[in-house]
C-alpha cells in the first residue's frame, strides 16, 4: 500500500511538470508550477522521521527545489496570465447573456479604446519579465493587423465573437461519422467503458428480461474491471481539481499504513518470551483493537 501511494504522489508530479491544457485562458505550466506547490503544502504534513516516510521526505526537498529554481519565471507566467484575462474583460470575452441582450454601451469603439489603453499601460521591462515582452509584442502586433475585424460583432446583432459552436457541431458529426463506419475509434466510447452492448427490444419489459440474463458474478467481475480501469483517469481529475486536498488525503493514508507497519515490525522483533507480557502485550491488544 505504501508503494502505491509513492507512486500517486511521484505521477502527480510528473503531470505536474508535463501539464498542458487547451482550455481558453489556462497555462498548463502555470498550472503546473501552482501544482506543484499545493504538493509540497501536503507533503509538510509529514512530520515522522521513520524510514517509512525518509523517500516522501527527500521527494519534498527535491520539489521544493525545482520551484524556487523556476519561482521568478513563474511570476513573470502569472503576470502575463493576469494581463491576459485582462485582455478578455476588455473585448467582453466569453459574452455574457445580459450583456449580449440588454446592455447597449458595448461597441465597437468603447471596445478599441479600453484595447488600446490596456496596450499602453503594459510597459514590462527587463530580461525577468520575457512572457509579458513576449505577451505584449504578439498583443500590440496581431492587434493592429486584426483588430478592426475583431470588432464587428460588437455592432452586428447576433454574431457571435468565435466559432466554437460551429466546430463543436462540426466534431459531433465527424465522430458519429467514424462511429457508424468503423474506421477509427473515438474517445467518447472511454465514457462507456472498453465494450458496449446492443439490445434490440419492443418494449422495456423485453429490455428487462434481456439485461437479467447476464450473470450476476459476471457482472461484478467485469464492472470492476471498468472500475480498475477508471481509477488513473479518477485521480488526475482530483488532482487537477484540487491537487492539495488529493495530496493531503494520501498523506494521511500514508501516514496510517506506515504506522502500522512501524507496530508490526515492533512485534516482530519483540522476544517470542516476553511478546505476551508487559509492552508486548499492550501493542498485541491495540492492534487487535485496530
Amino acid at each position: 500500500m505504501l508503494i502505491w501511494i509513492e507512486t500517486q504522489v511521484r505521477q502527480a508530479i510528473r503531470d505536474a511538470v508535463n501539464r498542458s491544457s487547451r482550455k481558453p485562458f489556462a497555462w498548463g505550466g502555470l498550472s503546473g508550477y501552482q501544482q506543484l506547490e499545493a504538493m509540497v503544502m501536503g507533503l509538510d504534513q509529514i512530520r515522522e522521521t521513520n524510514l517509512e516516510s525518509d523517500y516522501l521526505l527527500q521527494l519534498r526537498t527535491r520539489v521544493e527545489r525545482v520551484l524556487a529554481k523556476n519561482k521568478t519565471v513563474a511570476e513573470d507566467l502569472k503576470r502575463a496570465h493576469q494581463i491576459l484575462l485582462q485582455i478578455a474583460q476588455c473585448l467582453r470575452y466569453p459574452p455574457a447573456a445580459q450583456e449580449l441582450r440588454f446592455d447597449e454601451q458595448i461597441s465597437s469603439q468603447l471596445v478599441a479604446q479600453a484595447m488600446m489603453k490596456l496596450i499602453g499601460e503594459t510597459r514590462p521591462s527587463g530580461r525577468v519579465q520575457r512572457a509579458q515582452i513576449r505577451l505584449q509584442g504578439v498583443l500590440k502586433r496581431r492587434w493592429e493587423l486584426f483588430g478592426q475585424e475583431l470588432l464587428y460583432c460588437y455592432d452586428i446583432p447576433g454574431l457571435p465573437q468565435d466559432n466554437l459552436h460551429l466546430e463543436s457541431l462540426f466534431g459531433r458529426l465527424r465522430r458519429h461519422q467514424r462511429r457508424i463506419s468503423g474506421r477509427k475509434s473515438t474517445r467518447e466510447l472511454m465514457d462507456f467503458g472498453q465494450a458496449q452492448v446492443l439490445f434490440t427490444a419492443k418494449t422495456l419489459q423485453e429490455l428487462l428480461n434481456q439485461i437479467q440474463l447476464v450473470p450476476h458474478k459476471t457482472y461484478l467481475v467485469h464492472r470492476n474491471r471498468l472500475a480498475d480501469v477508471e481509477l488513473p483517469r479518477q485521480f488526475f481529475h482530483r488532482l487537477h481539481r484540487d491537487p492539495f486536498a488529493t495530496v493531503s488525503t494520501l498523506i494521511h493514508y500514508y501516514s496510517v499504513y506506515s504506522q502500522d507497519l512501524i507496530k508490526h515490525k515492533a512485534l516482530e522483533v519483540w522476544p517470542k518470551s516476553s511478546r505476551f507480557s508487559g509492552i508486548g502485550s499492550t501493542l498485541l491488544t491495540n492492534l487487535n483493537k485496530e
